[in-house]
Order: C-alpha cells, then sequence, then structure tokens
C-alpha cells in the first residue's frame, strides 16, 4: 500500500497498480485479474456510449451529460471559436466513499474476499455443477 509522505503528493493508482491489487486480494493470478479490470472498464465504457447509467451503491454514479453547442473563445487569440455539442462523462461519488475519502483513520476497505468468489486458480466455479 503506498503511504503518504508529509508534504508530497502520492501519483494516482495506474491500471496495473489497480490489477496487481485486484489480483492480490482475490489470490488470483495477475492476468486473470488484468482480464477481470479490462472487461468491467469496457462494460462500464460500453454502457456510458449507450447512454445508460452505471450506480454502484456507496461508491458512486457514472452518467453521461450532454452539452449543447455554444460559442467560446481562444484564450490565446481572444477570438471566437464555435464549440460543436458533445456527451461527456460525470461521477458523482456516493456517501459512504465520500465519508471514507473525509476519514483519516478509516480502516481499509475490501480487505477480505467475497463470499463466493473462487480463489483456488483451477478454472471450476466451485458450485458443484458439472459443464
Amino acid at each position: 500500500m503506498r503511504e503518504d509522505p508529509p508534504g508530497r503528493k502520492v501519483p494516482p493508482m495506474t491500471k496495473s497498480e489497480l490489477i496487481d491489487a485486484v489480483a492480490q486480494r482475490t489470490n488470483i493470478t495477475k492476468s486473470r485479474a488484468e482480464m477481470v479490470v479490462n472487461c468491467i472498464f469496457d462494460s462500464m465504457a460500453e454502457a456510458l456510449q449507450r447512454n445508460d447509467g452505471i450506480e454502484i451503491r456507496g461508491f458512486g454514479s457514472f452518467t453521461v451529460r450532454e452539452y449543447k453547442p455554444y460559442s467560446g473563445r481562444n484564450p490565446r487569440t481572444g477570438s471566437p471559436v464555435d464549440v460543436a455539442e458533445k456527451r461527456l462523462p460525470f461521477f458523482k461519488v456516493g456517501k459512504e466513499l465520500k465519508e471514507l475519502v473525509n476519514t483519516p483513520d478509516a480502516p481499509a476497505v475490501g480487505a477480505a474476499v467475497a463470499p463466493g468468489i473462487d480463489t483456488d486458480d483451477d478454472d471450476d466455479d466451485d458450485d458443484g455443477s458439472e459443464s
């Protein structure tokens, strides 16, 4: 886990660090963790592309905001610039995450593996059924 040294900014977590954290917490290989992370990100991007919102209770929600075209100004020259309409993803933080971030001595979240997750990496579902 990265520590925040006094007076220094810690760089943001990278995708590869997220993959490492998922692999470590769930006891799966890094390649499987990479597939999981990529699948989640791809699914979220596809949902937003379809204009579907994403709500993760306690974490936050992702929506797409639509902006009408407008006339702006080039900050360097001051000349008018027409800005086309656009759709941009928007994230609204959830109450629990907001509280966690603002609590300095909060315990680590998700330290244990969620129930029902197959952690033995033997490619079976461990649900008792045969394929």
